[in-house]
């Protein structure tokens, strides 16, 4: 069959009817629905003729669900990555967030966006090519995993697990577009102490909150060195997203009429390929120790925010002329009658996804590009229907191309 023909053959209420079940699922990050859904999609990878599995980890307390078509032999094999579990449920909404909802323009729910639009869209388009009754000559992986939102606990556990392929795609969702650089994320702790006095002597005292004041700012501001070209240094960026100060470690909040002494800042950085942890937080001590300059008596501690059992997400990077971007830009083109927009794009270019981990673990070339995200983590969290629905298209001719046609 014509690839073009073939794409027209997706049965889009199956389809979306597929991705409002994954929505009702309560698969919360840790939950026992995030273990149901896995099963689920376990179940369902199975009835269409995937070898599939559930494969436990972390003690047996979280399960990843890998499925696998097998092929006849002699194409590339492609693997799709995606996650289950959602973040929890925010106040604001108007539609209930498990009911998947579908109108006449989007379908609602929390994680529809991120990522279980992405989730679906990959399992359809193999779907729809084993009912056309497509072979294909290399072998298609479905990785369904948890733990994205630990910092891509499950996709490690997969890759530990020998999950690999040739060619990866991750479905996190960049609003259709190819994504071929993010950032790694890096969390860090920022502790002020300065020297108390009353109001009254405030000219003698050092100000923790006047000196967080001014660090901020800076530090929102910052690029980080040993950048490789000016579209790494594009996807740098710090910035602060908790500050607390007062009096004391303890921070005392019962007596304002004196000068805080102590401030303890949380943050984020992001940094490209090629640039290093350790080189980020000596560009932070950089700004610490002219900070210490500028408020005379103060001490600036800084310590990276290492959370037990959180891997950091690493970088990621393909080239814009590798096959797989090339294909998923074919496919775009073929779909949309457009080109595709292609590179280190914002905002996703500064997420942290588990592209990172299979770019950095297994050396694969691959491209993150998935449906939603200009309503994602948000109240009434949606997706475009048109663009669920040509991703599966655009995965397909993916999929023919990569794998080829036995």
């Amino acid at each position: 069959m014509d690839p073009k023909a073939l794409v027209g053959t997706i049965d889009e209420k199956k389809c979306l009817d597929f991705l409002s079940t994954m929505v009702r699922h309560k698969s919360h990050s840790e939950t026992e629905g995030e273990r149901d859904l896995a099963r689920f999609m376990t179940r369902e990878m199975e009835a269409i003729g995937l070898q599939s599995e559930l494969q436990p980890f972390d003690n047996g307390q979280r399960f990843n669900a890998i499925g696998r078509l097998k092929g006849a032999g002699g194409g590339k094999s492609l693997l799709f990555n995606g996650h289950l579990d959602t973040n929890p449920v925010t106040e604001g909404w108007t539609v209930d967030p498990w009911g998947g909802l579908v109108d006449d323009r989007f379908i609602y729910g929390i994680g529809v966006s991120n990522m279980k639009a992405g989730d679906a869209a990959y399992f359809c388009a193999v779907k729809t090519l084993l009912e056309a009754g497509v072979k294909l000559k290399g072998d298609v992986i479905l990785t369904y995993v948890v733990g994205e939102l630990q910092g891509g606990v499950g996709t490690l556990a997969a890759i530990r697990g020998g999950v690999k392929a040739d060619y990866f795609i991750n479905s996190e969702p960049s609003d259709l577009t190819a994504v071929t650089m993010h950032a790694a994320a890096l969390s860090f702790v920022i502790e002020l102490t300065g020297d108390t006095r009353h109001l009254s002597k405030r000219e003698d005292s050092v100000d923790a909150i006047a000196a967080a004041c001014d660090i901020i700012p800076r530090i929102n501001a910052m690029t980080f060195s040993g950048a490789k070209s000016e579209v790494h240094r594009s996807i740098n960026r710090g910035h602060v997203g908790v500050v607390r100060g007062a009096l004391g470690r303890d921070l005392e909040e019962w007596r304002p009429p004196q000068v805080a002494d102590f401030v303890r800042i949380r943050g984020s950085a992001r940094y490209a390929p090629g640039q290093t942890q350790d080189g980020v937080l000596a560009d932070l001590a950089a700004e610490l120790v002219e900070l210490e300059k500028r408020f005379p008596g103060l001490k600036a501690k800084l310590v990276p925010e290492m959370i037990e059992g959180r891997p950091l997400m690493p970088p990621f990077e393909v080239s814009p002329t590798s096959r797989i971007v090339t294909s998923i830009n074919a496919a775009y083109e073929a779909v949309r009658g457009e080109k595709q927009p292609t590179g280190a794009i914002t905002p996703t270019r500064f997420y942290g996804t588990d592209a990172g981990h299979l770019y950095h673990e297994l050396g694969m070339e691959g491209i993150v590009c998935g449906p939603g995200g200009r309503y994602n983590t948000m109240p009434d969290e949606r997706v475009d229907i048109a663009d669920y629905l040509d991703m599966i298209r655009i995965y397909m001719l993916t999929i023919l191309d990569i794998c080829e046609v036995a």
